[in-house]
């Protein structure tokens, strides 16, 4: 049998961490996946999203912690673990399902400007130099050919 999950997506919001009583780490947070196609009776475009529910735990959980921000374009990997719940409102049993993950590798970042980010994630953007003005270069001197060559050669 085989339950994996692999999913890259938006993060919706910055990670909840916190901690089990027996010490372990556990994060919680939502990537959202965007399907795009084109309609095939109007030729309009479409897309429809689906929402995550992600959690982590131990070192892993730590990680996503500190690092993990929202709007972060992400990839996960993990199974998919369902629990039973009693709505409240209506008293029906229900079943949800989340994505309890073993890996993740940050894969981007949006700036404030809502563009995309460099590698690595975090909201890290390496620092641009500024730009000095290209040198004025001197035009070569005319060559006169095989004789006007240094004999120094190294080979």
């Amino acid at each position: 049998m085989l339950n994996k999950v692999q999913l890259i997506g938006r993060v919706g919001k910055d990670p909840e961490l916190r901690y089990l009583p027996s010490g372990e780490a556990v994060v919680n947070f939502s990537i959202a996946t965007t399907e795009k196609w084109k309609d095939k009776n109007t030729g309009e475009p479409r897309e429809e999203t689906e929402w995550h529910r992600i959690n982590a735990f131990g070192k892993l959980a730590e990680i996503c912690g500190e690092w993990v921000k929202k709007g972060m374009l992400v990839y996960v990997a993990g199974k998919i673990k369902s629990s039973k719940y009693t709505d409240k409102t209506s008293g029906q049993e229900r079943t949800s399902f989340d994505i309890r993950i073993d890996d993740m590798k940050m894969l981007g970042s949006k700036n404030d400007n809502g563009q995309e980010g460099g590698q690595g994630g975090g909201g890290y953007q390496r620092p641009t130099a500024q730009r000095q003005p290209a040198p004025q270069r001197q035009p070569a001197p005319a060559q006169g050919g095989f004789d006007d060559m240094d004999d120094d050669i190294p080979f």
